[in-house]
């Protein structure tokens, strides 16, 4: 919703008692958990959470892969849990590289296909991290999501934000982007930007985009295979942040089609595009049954600095020894 992300105006004041049901409910789950009337799962390993304050792509999957190949790189056995959001299920399921982005999810299915590593998918994190531990031996949990599910006991918060939306207009939903105030970045552990020179005390991050691949078979290719001019395609929370740099690299952009975040794309929603066209990595994992031979993604890196790195260690360290 484009007025998220605009100063608040009539449309925000018009949902603000919807909004006030929100915080209401919200307020009330938060402290169940805080005062132990409801209790959190600790699972027998520190889990790690990487989340969001707001909805929307803010490059949090981008940030998952990162840490997990660093992890492995200190020596420690990471494994990944999701939601498995707009996945059918059942639920809990272990994710393979060809399990169907309907059953599991796009972003779990993108995960397992670069890091190769065990994860578990399903609305009930306990269940999904039981199923994991089940089958294989591991360090530490990596939550993709799940910042404001205190179902789960964790060990760090990571928290990801746009750098060029922020926090939006401030409100939350639904007159705003937000599933919490802005007060809870006070009480994570580390607060990354994804696009934009962070403030004190938080940390900046970018994306790196690598060759593009075609979709249909992930076979590597060039730039220049793509030409000068083409349509692009992007089902993620901000699809004007890929538009952007497809730009930046110098593409003529003839068509794009935004589709919202989570899309469940089929070859309808094709339908008259002709040339090259070019989409993100989450969506071609949908799209590889019906995809044309000139369809084509880009994949891309987060790049964050060392020192987020070894202070994401350090801390897991102090707390558990690892």
């Amino acid at each position: 919703m484009d007025f998220w992300y605009q100063r608040a105006g009539w449309r925000a004041w018009l949902l603000l008692p919807l909004t006030g049901l929100f915080w209401l409910i919200s307020a009330l789950r938060r402290q169940l958990f805080a005062q132990g009337l409801k209790k959190a799962y600790r699972p027998p390993l520190p889990v790690i959470v990487v989340g969001n304050l707001s909805v929307g792509g803010n490059g949090k999957t981008p940030v998952v892969l990162a840490l997990a190949e660093y992890l492995q790189q200190a020596g420690l056995k990471p494994g990944l849990i999701a939601r498995g959001y707009g996945a059918k299920g059942p639920f809990p399921a272990l994710v393979a590289e060809d399990s169907p982005a309907t059953q599991v999810g796009d972003e779990a299915r993108l995960l397992v296909k670069r890091s190769g590593l065990p994860m578990a998918v399903g609305g009930d994190r306990r269940a999904a991290i039981e199923l994991l531990l089940a089958q294989h031996q591991l360090d530490v949990i990596i939550c993709d999501d799940g910042l404001q599910h205190y179902a789960l006991a964790r060990d760090i918060e990571i928290v990801v934000m746009d750098g060029q939306r922020l926090l939006g207009n401030g409100y939350l939903l639904p007159s705003g982007p937000l599933r919490e105030g802005p007060w809870r970045l006070d009480g994570v552990d580390f607060v990354v930007v994804n696009g934009k020179d962070a403030a004190a005390g938080q940390f900046a991050m970018g994306l790196t985009q690598s060759l593009p691949r075609r979709v249909k078979d992930d076979a590597p290719l060039d730039w220049q295979v793509l030409g000068d001019e083409v349509s692009a395609a992007a089902g993620i929370g901000n699809p004007g942040r890929f538009f952007d740099s497809l730009g930046q690299r110098g593409l003529k952009l003839k068509q794009t089609l935004a589709f919202a975040d989570h899309h469940g794309f089929g070859p309808e929603d094709f339908k008259g595009v002709e040339g090259p066209l070019v989409m993100t990595e989450k969506d071609a994992v949908k799209c590889q049954a019906f995809a044309a031979d000139h369809w084509y993604y880009v994949p891309v890196e987060a790049a964050f600095t060392p020192d987020l790195r070894q202070a994401v260690l350090d801390t897991l360290r102090s707390r558990h020894g690892l």
